[in-house]
């Protein structure tokens, strides 16, 4: 399966609960964010994330109506 492939700064701008590219760069930082990918080791290392991994990370955070919140 494949999944198109966004740049940090296209992911603040289409899904904008993440904020700014400072924002979800420190939920990578803090492992709580959506899954990535990074190029190489260090600051040389470009970040991608997967259209699919971000919307399953938003979906794991869904409160249904009526549901009980976690």
């Amino acid at each position: 399966m494949r999944s198109e492939l966004l740049n940090p700064k296209q992911v603040c701008a289409e899904y904008p609960i993440f904020g700014s590219t400072g924002s979800l760069a420190e939920r990578r930082w803090r492992g709580d964010g959506p899954a990535y990918i990074k190029t190489a080791e260090g600051r040389a290392g470009r970040v991608f994330y997967r259209r699919s991994d971000i919307e399953q990370w938003l979906d794991e955070r869904t409160v249904q109506t009526g549901g009980k919140a976690a």
